[in-house]
């Protein structure tokens, strides 16, 4: 296997699990993010409030290019990166998707008091997640597995990647 991506909403832990599981599996990390913000000079809410998310996707989608090159990555994807079908296919290509869940409100308490998300700088935050939640559902979907978050600690969550991607492994070596 080349990479595992995981994908998901804004905090279903993606970023702690990625970086926890990089460094079990001995890989490397990266999150989409972070690179779009070095690429950019900017942070996320300055993209998307300066250039706009269009501008913002597109650069994601070019960052996602990039690694997708690489092997012995987990990658930590930004919330949306699922909304772009090509970057499904890469990533279906290039390695295996996991999309890390969470219930509303679980995700609503992680990611509180924090001016990082600027989708939720909104009256209702809430009805906010749940909204973007239903639109993306078809496209967390394409997922190879996915794993609900909510109930589970970063190191539950870890195990169970090792053992659903290993299973696949055991699978294609045969």
């Amino acid at each position: 296997m080349n990479n595992i991506y995981l994908v998901g909403f804004m905090g279903t832990g993606k970023t702690a699990v990625g970086q926890e599981l990089a460094k079990i599996k001995n890989w490397r990390f990266a999150d989409l993010d972070e690179l779009v913000e070095l690429k950019e000079r900017m942070t996320i809410s300055d993209i998307f409030g300066r250039k706009g998310e269009l501008w913002f996707r597109r650069i994601e989608r070019r960052v996602l290019k990039e690694v997708a090159k690489e092997k012995g990555f987990v990658v930590a994807c930004g919330g949306g990166v699922v909304l772009d079908e090509d970057n499904i296919k890469l990533m279906k290509t290039t390695g295996e998707i996991i999309c890390l869940t969470a219930k509303p409100e679980v995700i609503l308490k992680r990611v509180s008091g924090t001016a990082k998300r600027p989708l939720l700088n909104v009256p209702n935050p809430k009805e906010r997640i749940e909204l973007l939640l239903k639109l993306r559902a078809p496209y967390y979907a394409k997922a190879d597995k996915t794993i609900d978050t909510s109930k589970l600690s970063v190191g539950q969550v870890v195990e169970k990647i090792i053992k659903v991607t290993s299973k696949k492994s055991k699978l294609s070596k045969k």
